[in-house]
């Protein structure tokens, strides 16, 4: 065994024997289905903290060859795939975490210093095969594969830290790409090459340097989607072993959504809970929320806007086939708002092609990144937020309309509001703390047509539950009147507490006081 070439599996016995420990083996058996097909080019990106390089250590474990990995295996998913003894330690793998290969080399020789490393460990396993010979890695590979007919299994962790640690270094970038492009596209000595980072492969020109590979990304994650994150039955089966809320668990850290798996989980956050039996911004805490400002702060029409949008609880259309996969070239807000959705700061339906931030945490983020200036007037109203809440739980309608005149003047600035779809964003914006502690949800199905904003509250909270109804240029009256003739309220199909009916207007002719607020308690049927 040695560091790049067949490394063993030591990484993936320490994972077993952690104190928590999801199974996640079942992707085995959906990589073996690539191995030696056109298929066996994979780059898997996802967030941070999503479990990249604990994956690799698994299917490190199980393809290198010179161990016996059947044991730390036994009783875990792999073991019961048609698959798993066809393919059980029979390849030579070469591992390459490419962040190391980046500290450690000289500038501009990442490389050359990867392929002098990677070729002292072939030389003491295929001495007699490469000697008298100063070749490339490339060149060496072939002439074992010649002599042996064995094949390698590339597994490649942060492959695209160039791109993102080195934005502007445009020549280095393309060296790289080509160096791994002469590496494995058309090599018969490959019989998988699967890769991992946060961004999907870089875009030059026309064409990728690197379009051999499959993507599996977060704007599409095809086979990869229970493996992406934790589903929600590991959720629950964890909080149920630590005695902790899966309600709290659900929105401090779901809401990544994918085509079939439609709740994944952060496992970073997931696991430190769970750990320190506490609910608390624990992802986020491994990067500064710098990262983030600087990206909200990008000088792109109408990219502003669309984040107030995502704060007030919206989700916003954005078109992720412009962006070209690194952290640089932007030409659109699309962009932009493609690259958080690939760093985990954004949530993405790709059916309906919409971007929302997904959780709590996520949530904390954003408002961190904001404190820190360039967002004064969106400060305020998020600030006022709590006290609005209070308002209207106490049902004192003046003050809650006094507060919405407030968080509009503040928002104008930014946020257009000459229509219901405005209002809406700027009535979930000033009640932005509400969601804290309930569920915000849109245009809820009544069978009667749709509420427009109902806030429900999480399991533990013993707070009323919120109907929300908005009315533009008609009366708070008038949006009262309409929860109750289309019985909006029998949409909470099993809440049994109070309800609060909401009906705020905006008149825009009024310049003094263009909101109105009517507040009225009903009790839901048992």
């Amino acid at each position: 065994m040695g560091f790049y070439l067949n490394p063993g599996n030591k990484g993936f016995q320490e994972s077993i024997r952690s104190k928590i420990y999801v199974d996640k083996t079942g992707l085995i058996a959906c990589i073996n289905e690539l191995i030696g097909t056109k298929d066996k080019f994979a780059c898997v990106s996802r967030p941070r903290r999503f479990g990249k390089s604990m994956a690799l250590k698994m299917l490190a474990a199980y393809y290198s060859r010179g161990c016996d990995s059947a044991e730390l295996f036994e009783g875990l998913q792999a073991e019961r795939a048609e698959s798993f003894r066809e393919h059980l330690n029979q390849y030579d793998v070469i591992y390459l975490n490419m962040q190391q290969f980046l500290i450690e080399a000289a500038a501009g020789k990442v490389t050359e210093y990867l392929e002098q490393e990677v070729l002292e460990e072939l030389a003491k396993e295929y001495g007699e095969i490469l000697k008298g010979r100063k070749t490339g890695l490339a060149a060496a590979l072939r002439k074992i594969y010649v002599e042996t007919e064995r094949q390698f299994v590339f597994l490649v962790d942060e492959w695209d830290c160039i791109m993102r640690e080195r934005q502007e270094s445009e020549a280095l970038q393309k060296q790289y790409l080509d160096f791994l492009r002469n590496l494995l596209k058309d090599q018969d000595y490959v019989a998988l090459a699967y890769m991992t980072g946060i961004l999907p492969v870089k875009k030059y020109g026309l064409h990728s340097a690197l379009n051999m590979f499959t993507e599996y990304s977060m704007t599409d994650q095809s086979i990869m989607e229970e493996y992406t994150g934790f589903t929600e039955e590991e959720v629950k089966e964890l909080c149920v072993s630590f005695e902790m809320d899966f309600a709290k668990a659900q929105s401090w850290y779901d809401g990544y959504e994918l085509t079939k798996t439609r709740h994944i989980y952060n496992p970073r956050s997931v696991v430190e809970a769970m750990h320190r039996h506490k609910f608390s911004s624990y992802w986020t805490s491994t990067e500064t929320y710098e990262a983030l400002k600087i990206y909200m702060d990008m000088d792109f029409d109408g990219l502003r806007s669309d984040i107030v949008h995502l704060l007030g609880g919206n989700r916003i259309k954005v078109n992720t086939r412009s962006f070209q996969n690194d952290m640089r070239n932007f030409k659109t807000k699309d962009d932009v708002l493609t690259l958080l959705i690939h760093l985990g700061y954004l949530g993405y339906d790709s059916e309906a092609e919409e971007a929302f931030i997904p959780n709590k945490e996520i949530m904390g983020e954003f408002e961190n990144a904001m404190s820190v200036g360039g967002w004064p007037e969106i400060m305020k109203v998020l600030r006022a937020s709590e006290r609005l809440l209070e308002d209207t739980l106490s049902g004192n309608a003046q003050r809650v309309a006094e507060g919405l005149d407030q968080a509009h003047m503040e928002a104008a600035s930014i946020l257009a509001y000459n229509d219901e779809n405005s209002l809406a964003c700027a009535i979930g914006l000033a009640y932005y703390s509400a969601r804290k502690e309930y569920r915000l949800i849109r245009e809820l199905p009544t069978g009667r047509g749709f509420a427009d904003i109902v806030f429900l509250p999480l399991p533990s909270v013993t707070k009323p539950a919120l109907v929300v109804e908005l009315k533009y240029d008609k009366t708070a009256k008038a949006a009262i009147e309409q929860i109750k003739d289309r019985q909006y309220t029998k949409a909470l199909e099993g809440y049994t507490g109070e309800i609060l009916l909401v009906g705020i207007s905006y008149d825009k002719e009024s310049k003094d006081k263009p909101h109105s607020c009517v507040i009225e308690t009903l009790i839901a049927a048992k």
